[in-house]
């Protein structure tokens, strides 16, 4: 197949060239109430369902204002969409035809891709784990028991998850001061973000069917990245013995872009070597591998803060998979797990503004000569992301931003 664009201005290691092909939902100042799907190519959207209709071959799952029903078709027609799509972009006898639905990515609005259904998080990095049971269980093993025998997660809240760009407004709650005798009520002291990569569920499962190592490739059609916002007061107030719950609810904010789960063989690498043998099922050392090298990149204020390495996480989004599956629960079109904070080992490689200030006794120097324990109102935190792609080429996993707003006046 032919990988060379006709496209203007794409040139061939760029990130979003056609090896990449990542789907989005757009809309257009002349449409603002029209959401079409979008495949980016370059610094270009292209609308998929205008070509197919302009080839002849119109299409259903394409028409939808979300990628849901694209989805829900399960990986052969996802093989299907992404061949055609290539081949309307490096086919010069398409270009007459294709060239029109071309819009430039600075004139449109990106919405979220996909109507979420259920929203799983979990907290895969060994590092990130190590550290924050540090600070929350002062005098305990920083790891619990079971975190080397299951991926830990928790159900999180669908109905806040938004697309990049939305403002983020810090939450109120209660917590408690450690020298204090009560909890108060009010505006979030320690606000924070987490750098995740996400995995959106395309074709469901049964109930009471768990799903097996080996299909996860079957269900899982892209990824993403993820900021999940936290309120680290009201989180280490209600965190035992429960774990999360209104000091992660708030918001979570995904990037615009799904990056096909076939766009990323190239990124895909053993995981570290785990110290405690897994149960059967979530036994991966003769199975495909399923780690993946992403290198992620956060930036607060425009200023590089970390660059967390994806390939240290000690579970995989396999492994997270089958046993979110494994009691038979059932997946839906639409479900999104993310990977947890994705951590290094130094400092510069964390995912987590409590880990770099840890817990804000070393705060950030940003380049101005101010501080930073955590966010404060009107910071911007990026989140951006790459791949390793064929013949040395990096791909792009788009970009999750989100700008802090003053909470909300309470009674």
């Amino acid at each position: 197949m032919n990988t060379l664009t006709w496209v203007d201005g794409v040139p061939d290691d760029s990130p979003f060239g056609v090896h990449n092909l990542p789907y989005g939902v757009f809309t257009t100042a002349e449409r603002p109430e029209r959401r079409r799907i979008g495949v980016r190519i370059g610094e270009y959207v292209l609308d998929v369902a205008a070509v197919a209709r302009a080839l002849g071959a119109p299409s259903t799952l394409l028409e939808a204002p979300t990628l849901n029903p694209l989805m829900a078709g399960g990986r052969p027609v996802w093989l299907s969409a992404r061949a055609a799509i290539t081949s309307w972009l490096t086919e010069p006898a398409h270009r007459a035809l294709v060239e029109p639905h071309l819009a430039p990515l600075a004139g449109v609005t990106l919405h979220l891709p996909f109507e979420p259904a259920d929203y799983v998080d979990f907290y895969a990095s060994e590092h990130h784990a190590s550290n924050i049971g540090g600070m929350f269980r002062p005098g305990s093993p920083p790891l619990t028991p079971n975190w080397k025998h299951l991926p830990i997660g928790y159900h999180g809240r669908s109905g806040t998850l938004v697309v990049s760009g939305t403002p983020v407004t810090r939450p109120v709650g209660q917590s408690k001061a450690p020298d204090a005798s009560a909890p108060g009520f009010g505006p979030c002291r320690r606000l924070d973000f987490e750098a995740e990569v996400g995995f959106v569920v395309g074709a469901p499962s049964p109930l009471g069917v768990p799903v097996p190592l080996s299909a996860f490739g079957e269900h899982v059609f892209g990824v993403c990245l993820v900021d999940d916002w936290s309120a680290r007061d009201l989180q280490a107030w209600e965190y035992v013995p429960l774990g999360p719950f209104l000091g992660k609810s708030f918001a979570t904010s995904l990037s615009p872009w799904i990056v096909p789960l076939d766009a990323l063989q190239h990124a895909r690498v053993r995981p570290p070597v785990r110290d405690v043998e897994p149960l059967p099922y979530l036994d991966d050392r003769d199975a495909e591998p399923w780690g993946l090298d992403l290198e992620l990149e956060v930036r607060l204020n425009g200023q590089v803060l970390t660059r967390p390495p994806f390939a240290s996480m000690y579970w995989t989004a396999a492994q997270q998979l089958a046993h979110m599956t494994s009691n038979g629960a059932s997946l839906r079109t639409g479900d999104l797990f993310a990977s947890g904070t994705v951590s290094g080992p130094e400092r510069e490689s964390v995912g987590s503004m409590i880990e770099y200030t840890w817990n804000g006794q070393d705060p950030v120097k940003l380049a101005d000569g101010a501080g930073r324990a955590f966010l404060e109102d009107g910071d911007e935190v990026s989140i951006s992301a790459t791949a390793p792609g064929p013949g040395g080429i990096r791909l792009g996993l788009g970009e999750v931003t989100g700008r802090i707003l003053p909470a909300v006046a309470t009674p």
